[in-house]
């Protein structure tokens, strides 16, 4: 009979352990808290508005502009969310259905619709989960900022 020495069986256990307590992420997209706190890091001003069943509402400010954020699916505490959704109005008006369809057959990520007041918007959505890190959500976020800068050169002309 083989007898395994006391250190390798002590790290056995001190690993097995480890497994079976996982340890809670640093980082959860999924909570609207989480992307305030990373807004935050990254100079612009966030806050939670408001929560409304599965939603959770967020203001962002920053040097560039304002925007919201909404969250979807979210659970009764309105974390462990599913879904996030950037958007934003511009002020431009007259811009037609068919400038509309085009802008958005030349879009891969943005989504540009006209609001019930006439205004154009601009949306980016994207799905979360508990294994993205913060680079990546910084990386949708360079997303959105591309979206953002696109939707303005696109709405230029209808002012």
């Amino acid at each position: 009979m083989r007898t395994v020495p006391i250190a390798i069986a002590l790290a056995a256990l001190a690993v097995a352990a480890q497994a079976a307590t996982p340890a809670k992420p640093l980082f959860d997209v999924r909570d609207p808290a989480a992307l305030v706190t990373l807004l935050k890091s990254m100079n612009a001003k966030a806050e939670i508005a408001k929560t409304a069943g599965t939603e959770v509402f967020v203001n962002v400010e920053t040097p560039g502009g304002d925007f919201g954020a909404q969250y979807v699916d979210c659970d009764a505490k309105g974390k462990a969310c599913h879904a996030l959704i950037f958007t934003t109005a511009f002020s431009a008006k007259g811009v037609s259905v068919a400038e509309m369809n085009s802008f958005n057959k030349g879009q891969v990520a943005c989504r540009g619709f006209i609001a019930d007041d006439g205004k154009p918007n601009v949306a980016y959505a994207t799905l979360v989960n508990l294994r993205m890190t913060a680079d990546e959500v910084k990386q949708h976020i360079g997303v959105w900022q591309g979206c953002l800068g696109s939707f303005a050169e696109f709405t230029k002309g209808a002012e």
